[in-house]
Formats: C-alpha cells, structure tokens, sequence
C-alpha cells in the first residue's frame, strides 16, 4: 500500500511541495508573542554576525488574523514584536512595498491550512496552532542584519523575494527570509514596482520550468497559450515568454485586450465576444498551455496541443483536497483528480496533464531581475493601497477583475 501510494503522481507532487517549502536546511522564522505578531521559531543556532550600524526599532506595524474567515478578521497592531533571526541562513527586512495575491485572500480563509500545518511539523518548525499569522508572500525591501551563514546579503542591500508558505508573511513592516528565497532587486524599479513582481515570477518559473519540463533557450519558436492574459501571472507570463523569444497566445476579456496586446501577445483572444475554440484552430497546434484559471472551458483547449506536449494547470487541488477531507484522504482524492486530468489529457490527444504551485527560488528571481533591467518585463501594477488600507486591497483582489498587481506600500 505504501509502495502503492509514493508511485501516485500526486505524493511525488507533495514530496515536490514539502521540498519546497523546504529552501534550506534548518530554515525558520521568529517568534510570535501572543497578541503582537511574528513568526515561527524552531531550535537551531540564532548567531547574528552581521549587523546594520543603525540599530532597527524594536516595534513594528503589523496585519494579523487569529483565525479564519473574512476581511472582518484582519487585525492592525500597531505595537507588533520585530521578529528575531534564529536561523544562520536566515535575513531581517525591513519591507518597502509587498502586494496582496489571490493566494493570501483564500489563505485567510484557511486555504491549504491542514497541508502546510503537516509541512511545519515534517520540517521540525512547530506545531500546534499556526495563529496570530500574517499573511502576504512577496516584499521588495532592505536587508537589516543577517545570519552568519549568509554571504550574498549585508546590510543595507536592496533585495526582493517570494517567502515559503511555512513562514509568517509579508503584510508586515519586517519580515524573515531565507538567503534562498531573495535576490538583488532590479535597480530600475522602485520598491513598489519590484514587489509586485516575485510572487507571480516564481509561480510561473516553477509551471514553466519545474512542472513544464522547458527550458529557458527552448521557447524559441514555440507557441504558448495562456489562459487569463491580464492577471498577475498571465501578465508577466505573456512578458516572459516573450522575452525568450516564444510566440504567446493569450484570453481576456474585452476591457483587458488592449493591455495584453500592449505587453507583447502575439494573438489575443476575447473570450466573451469571440470563439475561442475556432480562433484556437485557426491559429494553429500549440507547444505548451498555461492554465492559472481552471474549468471546463479551459480544458477544452488542450485538444489543440501537440501530441506529448504539456498543459500545465495552477489549480492544484491537494491543497483544498487536505482541508476537506484530511491529510492522507485529501491525498488519495488528489491523485484521482490527477489520473482523471491524465486520463482526459490521453482523450485529447496525447497531451501531458501537470499541475503547478508556487516554489520559492532566488535563482529564478536573480535571472527575472536582468531581464527587468534589460527592459524585457515591466511590472503591471493595478492599483497601489497604503499599509493601512490592506483590507481595501483584499476586497479588490477577491473581486478577481484585477488587471495586473495590487500592491502595499508600506511607507505611506
């Protein structure tokens, strides 16, 4: 049965996700005090080397929830603990900017709860309750101190990153990032600009690269369709693609084509006024579908893929399949969902079904930052809130019509 269950491509995606989750060894947050926020602490060697001369305050703004549910569970502190750097490998920032994604509007409302729970417990960082927690994944910040096992990071550096979702998030002035999770910011954007960007970069790497089984010279001539062309994914996929010299084909809905168009899709299609079916045929086969929507609709498009080429879907359902029915349940119930999504893969023509999620990777953000610099992506920001208005752009993201990014800045 064991044997039976690690063959499953859904506990080999798990594995991958723990891995993820997992940046490096040992890799912890701080320490929430009850009431006043932040992080995870885990036993491990807290020596702090390195130091900025100007000591950080010792109070910081912070958003927390104590439990589950709407926006009505969104806590300001004022008087928020800054955390504590407990791991070697681990940096202080002082955030700038962060933005709200979808993925922080349903974690507030326990999304993934049960999984990343077990993850925290499998990687030795707590157990128990996960509450007062803050949301918030991507920050563009400064570094404060770091941990005297980093040597790509002092203090003063500018740096941008995507944290695992094991950690307390960025919705805060201060966060914990592994040396793993960050890279240099890109020196063209300012800091709102660039924390819109780490988030929806690395997603897409992972569903490209990891999950699509591409490699970043082989987009050359490929046609990629891209389903939600003027979401925060779609818009920096359609840019990224580009940029290594794919052909993009991309669906919005009228209000957005201009944008997609604008950003370099070669072929936009508006799925409320057009077919998208018949436009598809007349296009042409494609090499490679990004899927960040899911449904029906969505999946009726995999028939124009080449055979064996891959459709590769951001709706990854191990998560929600955890919290519904358990850990070791969820898992069996994903890996029908995933022989299901294989079995109509096969239907349509050999086409290979894959999931993706968001994976930390400092790398990918190193590479995505020369290409910012070289003018090939440019952020697409929506709309931008003060710390203080983080409710407000919760509201605005769960609306899902955003075109490109909400963003926090956290000096207003």
């Amino acid at each position: 049965m064991k044997a039976a269950m690690i063959r499953q491509p859904c506990f080999r995606s798990c594995v991958h996700l723990r891995n993820a989750l997992e940046v490096h060894e040992k890799s912890t947050a701080c320490t929430f005090q009850k009431g006043r926020q932040k992080c995870y602490s885990t036993q491990t060697e807290n020596k702090i080397t390195t130091v900025e001369k100007k000591k950080p305050k010792r109070r910081m703004k912070a958003w927390y929830i104590y439990q589950y549910g709407g926006n009505e569970e969104l806590t300001l502190s004022e008087e928020a603990k800054i955390p504590e750097i407990t791991s070697p490998k681990d940096l202080l920032i002082e955030i700038q900017a962060a933005s709200v994604n979808p993925i922080d509007v349903v974690m507030r409302g326990g999304y993934g709860r049960n999984l990343i729970n077990k993850m925290r417990t499998w990687l030795g960082r707590g157990s128990g309750s996960e509450f007062p927690l803050t949301l918030g994944r991507d920050f563009s910040g400064i570094v404060r101190q770091t941990g005297h096992l980093v040597t790509r990071y002092k203090p003063g550096d500018e740096v941008w990153g995507a944290l695992a979702g094991q950690r307390q998030g960025t919705h805060a002035q201060f966060c914990i990032a592994g040396e793993n999770e960050i890279s240099k910011k890109p020196s063209s954007l300012s800091h709102i600009e660039a924390a819109s960007l780490p988030y929806v970069a690395t997603t897409t790497w992972a569903a490209l690269i990891t999950m699509g089984h591409m490699r970043e010279n082989s987009f050359h001539d490929k046609r990629v369709l891209i389903h939600g062309g003027s979401g925060g994914i779609g818009t920096f996929a359609v840019q990224l693609i580009k940029a290594w010299g794919g052909e993009v084909v991309a669906t919005c809905s009228t209000d957005a084509v201009a944008l997609v168009k604008h950003i370099g899709a070669d072929h936009v299609i508006d799925y409320r006024t057009e077919d998208v079916l018949s436009r598809l045929g007349d296009i042409g086969k494609l090499d490679l579908i990004l899927d960040p929507v899911g449904g029906e609709a969505q999946e009726a498009t995999m028939k124009f893929l080449r055979p064996y080429h891959n459709y590769v879907t951001l709706v990854f359902p191990l998560l929600p399949n955890a919290d519904k029915h358990g850990f070791l349940a969820g898992m069996a119930k994903s890996a029908v969902d995933l022989n299901f999504g294989i079995t109509k893969g096969i239907s349509k023509g050999l086409t290979s079904y894959r999931w993706a999620f968001f994976i930390p990777n400092g790398e990918a953000l190193k590479k995505v930052a020369v290409l910012v610099d070289s003018g090939k992506i440019q952020p697409v920001i929506d709309k931008v809130f003060k710390l203080d208005e983080l409710p407000l752009a919760y509201e605005k993201v769960e609306q899902k019509h955003g075109r490109g990014k909400t963003v926090i800045d956290m000096r207003a």
